[in-house]
């Protein structure tokens, strides 16, 4: 049932799927941002919302999401803060504040996503329940070449996608091969933080809020997902794989501007007090203390 429309799903069993919010987070790039979202009209779950997560991005941004918005089939929402660095936690905590999904996906503005992925976060989905998925990376020409073009890569089948892994177009190619995978098998790293990122991650609303969301003290780049991911294991929900199932197409950019840097080096120092913490689970700057349900 994990690829069934979700028009079906209420044909069949009378009842409306859970709303899933589609967390997207951009800053300034806003011809990748427009890919990501044309993804998101071929997919075959209609049953979603779209939210933007903006950390501070211009005129460029807004204005192409308001043009897009006129012509979705989807809802579309759009949270901008401040650009005051980068400050990715917060800016999804805004997010989620502006969803009204039951689930929450999270992926980034530069990560094009194949038609299947809505409905297969949704087959995976199930209380206790997180899910970790992965991404490929795309080499740099390609990349350019893709912008260039405008090139709909999101609708390429996935044989197509293991091909061009194999001959240097992308890494992974493995992951878009259909391996059959036991829910044993999905859960086999149920309680390890290590290697999931935000660009392809699903936990359930209540799950998010349970933990008090992401942790806004984490300032510039690094380790602000691993904070999430470790403290929510630690509230009690499982880890769980979507190997061979949803791999996001990342698009090539370098490692970011010099100002998004950690220069001081206190993100670790958070991140080393959160593993010596072993009980906490709460982040220091959370959800509730700049966002709530009522905005």
């Amino acid at each position: 049932m994990a690829d069934v429309p979700s028009a079906t799903f209420v044909k069949l069993f009378n009842v409306m799927p859970a709303l899933i919010s589609v967390i997207v987070t951009t800053y300034n790039w806003p011809e990748a941002l427009e890919l990501v979202l044309s993804s998101l009209l071929l997919q075959k779950d209609e049953h979603f919302e779209v939210v933007i997560a903006d950390d501070g991005s211009k005129a460029a941004t807004r204005e192409m999401i308001e043009e897009f918005s006129s012509r979705a089939p989807f809802p579309i929402k759009h949270y901008w803060q401040e650009d005051q660095g980068f400050r990715p936690a917060r800016c999804r905590n805004g997010a989620v504040s502006l969803s009204d999904g039951e689930y929450l996906v999270f992926a980034d503005g530069d990560c094009c996503l194949l038609s299947d992925f809505v409905s297969k976060h949704r087959g995976l989905m199930a209380d206790g329940e997180m899910v970790t998925g992965k991404r490929s990376f795309l080499k740099k020409r390609f990349t350019q070449f893709v912008l260039k073009g405008g090139m709909a890569i999101y609708s390429w089948p996935r044989l197509v996608w293991f091909f061009l892994g194999l001959f240097g177009g992308c890494n992974r190619p493995v992951q878009f091969l259909p391996i059959p995978q036991s829910d044993a098998q999905r859960k086999r790293i149920p309680r390890e933080w290590q290697n999931a990122q935000t660009c392809n991650l699903a936990v359930w609303r209540k799950d998010f809020l349970k933990v008090d969301g992401f942790d806004a003290s984490y300032e510039n780049h690094g380790l602000e997902d691993s904070d999430f991911i470790l403290r929510i294991i630690r509230s009690g929900i499982i880890r769980k794989t979507a190997d061979y199932t949803s791999p996001v197409l990342h698009l090539y950019h370098g490692r970011g501007k010099a100002d998004q840097s950690d220069t001081e080096g206190l993100n670790p120092k958070r991140f080393s007090a959160l593993l010596d913490d072993t009980e906490r689970y709460v982040p220091l700057i959370g959800y509730a203390d700049s966002h709530s349900e009522t905005e």
